[in-house]
């Protein structure tokens, strides 16, 4: 996409053996900006988020939409997909390898401010932000949205000053009451700065109109109004995070 006022492009960036073709999208004018490195729930880096990166480019940030699964990779049901996270989680270098080869890929372009950066991922994307914080990676903090809390491991070691927003449905199995109080003791002992917000009768994958494709309908669900929320807490969080 290339128009008056955003201009974006398929980004081809690695590591290891893994090709990945992320998607950049920024203000055609200004900068630097501030930036945003989006990833991906578990069916990749769909046409639905690249149009997610235009509308975080067209309030002002640079933004690398990131391939985590690699050759832009896009699986359409349960058994491809939990190959996929399961391969993650078993490999949690490679994991945490693949989120910050993106991270770097956008500190890299010269309309980024490297002081303001964030991460904003949705489902095992959420978790993945997650992780990038676990793990010590630079920025000013993070965004998860409906994150897979049950991927997450478990050593809190490394300092961080890095805040976090949490979005999450009460009735997620996968992001259980136990599990988020686990982690909100996990960011505790590193000194992040965390808020989250939990949607009554919310399950997991609550923004995705299609998540009923990844999972039984007592596991995943879309909820409009959860997901209008989420959507402008993590707008307003960012304004707040990002700004000069």
């Amino acid at each position: 996409m290339q128009g008056d006022h955003l201009i974006g492009r398929d980004v081809e960036y690695s590591h290891g053996d893994t090709v990945m073709i992320g998607r950049s999208a920024a203000p055609a004018t200004g900068g630097p900006h501030p930036g945003v490195v989006l990833v991906h729930d578990a069916f990749g880096l769909t046409e639905a988020m690249i149009r997610t990166s235009e509308e975080y480019a067209a309030r002002g940030y640079a933004v690398l939409a990131a391939d985590v699964w690699g050759s832009r990779t896009t699986p359409t049901d349960g058994a491809a997909i939990g190959s996929l996270i399961g391969g993650m989680v078993a490999d949690r270098a490679e994991w945490a390898g693949r989120i910050a080869a993106a991270h770097r890929t956008l500190l890299a372009r010269p309309d980024v401010d490297a002081d303001r950066t964030a991460m904003v991922g949705w489902c095992f994307g959420g978790s993945s932000a997650i992780e990038f914080v676990r793990g010590g990676g630079a920025v000013r903090g993070i965004v998860s949205v409906h994150g897979g809390l049950d991927l997450l491991g478990d050593d809190w070691t490394t300092p961080t000053d890095a805040r976090v927003l949490l979005c999450t449905g009460a009735d997620d199995p996968m992001a259980t009451p136990e599990m988020l109080f686990a982690l909100q003791r996990g960011l505790d002992a590193v000194g992040a700065d965390w808020e989250a917000d939990v949607y009554s009768g919310t399950r997991h994958a609550f923004t995705n109109p299609d998540a009923a494709l990844a999972g039984p309908p007592d596991v995943v669900g879309y909820h409009a109004r959860s997901a209008r929320r989420a959507h402008e807490s993590a707008e307003r969080f960012l304004a707040d995070l990002l700004a000069p």
